[in-house]
């Protein structure tokens, strides 16, 4: 047998790939603060298996392995720097797309620069080594090599089984960890519902869940007495952020990022178990606004299917507010063609809905998605002082855009904050505070409810259940008679019928939820999906928690949101999957039972092209993005544009696809110039051989001029032998190909 010095080849190449895929994420993880011992255990299991697997393999097979790996890791530190969550395989679309990219960080650059440095270098290191060491006789691969990776696999997959931690997904696993377990994991349910798929099974029960609870003791003696209604949701903001909330729970977080905001929490009633039920805006506005869960997934968003189910959107309550002689609004400070909300908020019952246009006073700065929040609330309380002028209740709804990525604010909040993402919350702070003393003056608190809650969560770092906390300040005329801090658990999915429940006004069929306006004697269950984890509460002191490798685990916890809990055990089998059976079935209530899904996004208001290429999100002329296109089914889509006003020119146009955010090959026709005298009409077909999910249309226009989008339709229908035939002919093609 040979020395082991004389069977180590290459040991230049062998150090090269140590440094980039062991010591690299080990000195990133420590100098992010991300020092738990499962995710160090993570890097390095990991590291070995790559570096065990790569070492004297060819260019074909190690470069693009290296490049991959350097996205994982940059990736994964940047949207934890950003939004607070580890990336899903869904992410890994368009952690890849340099547009995305550029948009998403603008203005602030990459929040870890040295880190792409440094993985940078180690490239270039390892590509000099190995070119200068070309030429050699390879060693063979042996399995043996993998045995210290597997063996730190499985010793970490035992510390997980006997002593799971209840931190972030970062601090525990890589990325390619995570997506490793999480193939395991589905394969092996697979494999137990093969073995059980014979044993019978109750179905899951969700009536708990979807039921309109008034049974508890009212806090008000009579109906309210405000007029108006005053919802102010700001974008991102974790209840952490509150001094008495966080006191409320016993948080170990120690920072006071909205002090200002704070102290207006002192002079109101605060819910601070208040959950958010799901990450993204239309999401949270739709559970807040419409008495409902917003879906517990990645599918179609509920805000978009209300556009198919009039009946459903009548019991949201902007239109119930109308339909009692309020006359309704909704103010935002971005555009609102993205997500449909131009179609969706009017759809809920507002009588006026208005984004970024509406704005005629100067922003302080130039952010990418809008006003600026200072800017904006100075917008918002002209409006509300016009609204006073009339003679009908109002009800108003806000939503800041300044604490979105990429996070901005003035010169001397950067220069007092560490980050931009922090000074951003200081600017939202000042700027939301001055507004609420604005209203005082004003004297809108008087006759006003006043509710401050936000959309989603941005998440916090080391900060349980971060992702899912939010908050829930009133302030109402009879302050004195509500307490200062309301116990109890609450989501976003109760606000609707708390606000009808304070005007005593009638409640609409369908509307789930309980009154934050009335103490409860027994809890209640509530879900929520964030940061990757379906989690439930039954309101009897039991939290489950599903992470995505599907493994359930079970926490004694009086509440929702709690700063630790008990652990008491792993929950498997059929148990655990009515978890997911019931968040499935809370995301059909607005199915409608039709085998054909029918959008249509074109609402005819002129649209002012730029004269130069636009931005694929930021100049996104057509509200059609994150749809879910079942299985088995053939799209079809329509397109009609006329010009407004137009010069001799023309416009151009582009329509792309995007799944996930990234762009993906559908066969669309090349669109014609647009002129005055010549409208653009197109129409075209694909198949959805497997469900495609969050899929967008990007619609860009360049020209001088106005246009108008007189028909958007996307339609989706089963067209089974169709497909099959697609698939056939799919199939020989690459058959011919091999």
């Amino acid at each position: 047998m040979r020395p082991f010095s004389h069977r180590l080849q290459y040991p230049g190449a062998l150090l090269a790939l140590g440094t980039l895929f062991i010591l690299i994420p080990l000195i990133s993880r420590v100098a992010l603060d991300w020092t738990h011992p499962y995710g160090l255990l993570s890097d390095l299991a990991i590291g070995c298996l790559l570096v065990a697997l790569l070492h004297q393999r060819s260019w074909l097979l190690s470069v693009p392995v290296i490049l991959a790996w350097c996205v994982f890791i940059l990736g994964t530190a940047e949207l934890v720097s950003a939004v607070g969550r580890m990336p899903e395989l869904a992410d890994l679309h368009y952690l890849t797309d340099a547009q995305f990219v550029s948009h998403s960080t603008q203005g602030s650059g990459l929040s870890q620069p040295l880190l792409a440095l440094a993985l940078g270098l180690a490239i270039v290191v390892y590509l000099v080594v190995r070119w200068r060491q070309s030429g050699g006789a390879r060693q063979r691969f042996s399995p043996i090599w993998l045995v210290p990776g597997i063996a730190l696999l499985i010793g970490h997959a035992a510390l997980q089984y006997r002593n799971p931690s209840e931190a972030d997904q970062w601090l525990q696993f890589n990325l390619t960890h995570k997506l490793l377990a999480e193939s395991l994991s589905s394969a092996q349910l697979r494999v137990e519902d093969w073995v059980s798929s014979d044993l019978p099974s109750s179905p899951a029960d969700i009536s708990d869940l979807t039921q309109l609870d008034l049974n508890g003791t009212p806090l008000l003696k009579q109906a309210g007495a405000a007029r108006n209604v005053l919802i102010i949701t700001l974008e991102g903001i974790p209840g952490a952020y509150l001094d008495a909330s966080r006191k409320a729970i016993g948080s170990s977080y120690q920072q006071n990022p909205m002090p200002r905001l704070s102290e207006w929490a002192e002079r109101g009633m605060l819910t601070p178990d208040y959950v958010l039920h799901s990450h993204q805006t239309i999401r949270g506005l739709y559970a807040m606004l419409c008495g409902d869960y917003s879906k517990l997934d990645s599918g179609t968003p509920k805000g978009v299917e209300l556009l198919n189910n009039p009946t459903r959107s009548e019991q949201c309550l902007p239109a119930q507010l109308r339909e009692n002689g309020f006359s309704t609004h909704y103010l935002q400070g971005a555009g609102l063609r993205f997500m449909a909300k131009d179609q969706i908020m009017p759809r809920m019952g507002f009588d006026k809905t208005l984004g970024r246009s509406w704005f005629k006073n100067k922003p302080y700065l130039e952010f990418p998605w809008g006003m600026d929040d200072k800017a904006y609330f100075e917008g918002a309380l002209g409006y509300v002082k016009q609204l006073r002028k009339g003679k009908q209740p109002w009800m108003l709804t806000l939503l800041t855009v300044g604490t979105h990525q990429p996070y901005s604010a003035p010169p001397d909040y950067l220069e007092r904050f560490p980050t931009a993402k922090q000074a951003a919350i200081a600017y939202l702070d000042d700027a939301v505070a001055d507004f609420l003393q604005g209203l005082e003056r004003q004297g809108v608190l008087k006759d006003t409810l006043v509710m401050v809650t936000s959309d989603e969560s941005h998440g916090i770092e080391k900060v349980r259940l971060a992702s899912a906390w939010g908050f829930n300040l009133i302030l109402a005329p009879e302050q004195k008679q509500l307490p200062s801090l309301k116990t109890g658990t609450y989501g976003h999915v109760d606000l609707a019928a708390s606000v009808l429940d304070y005007f005593d006004l009638p409640m609409p069929a369908d509307i789930a939820g309980r009154s934050l306006l009335r103490d409860y004697s027994s809890g209640r269950p509530i879900m929520s999906y964030t940061n990757g984890l379906l989690r439930q509460h039954d309101g009897q002191g039991t939290f489950i928690e599903c992470d995505f490798r599907k493994v359930c685990r079970r926490y004694a916890s009086a509440g929702f949101i709690a700063d630790s809990a008990r652990y008491l055990g792993r929950e498997s089998g059929r148990p655990a999957r009515l978890i997911s059976q019931r968040a499935a079935l809370l995301d059909q209530s607005l199915q409608t039972g039709e085998v054909s899904l029918r959008y249509q996004f074109a609402n005819r208001t002129p649209i002012q092209l730029n004269s130069t290429a636009g931005d694929d999100w930021a100049d996104n002329l057509v509200g059609a993005q994150y749809l879910e296109l079942p299985k088995g089914t053939q799209t079809t889509v329509t397109l009609k544009i006329r010009a407004v006003r137009m010069d001799k020119h023309g416009a151009r146009l582009q329509l792309k696809t995007k799944e996930y955010d990234r762009d993906v090959v559908v066969q669309i026709p090349d669109l014609p110039l647009l002129t005055a005298d010549r409208p653009v009409e197109v129409s075209f077909v694909f198949d959805n051989l497997d469900t495609r999910k969050a899929f967008s249309f990007h619609l860009l226009g360049q020209g001088q001029g106005s246009i108008e989008i007189t028909d958007f339709s996307v339609i989706s229908e089963h067209r089974e032998d169709q497909l099959i035939a697609a698939k056939r002919d799919k199939d020989e093609v690459g058959l011919q190909a091999q």
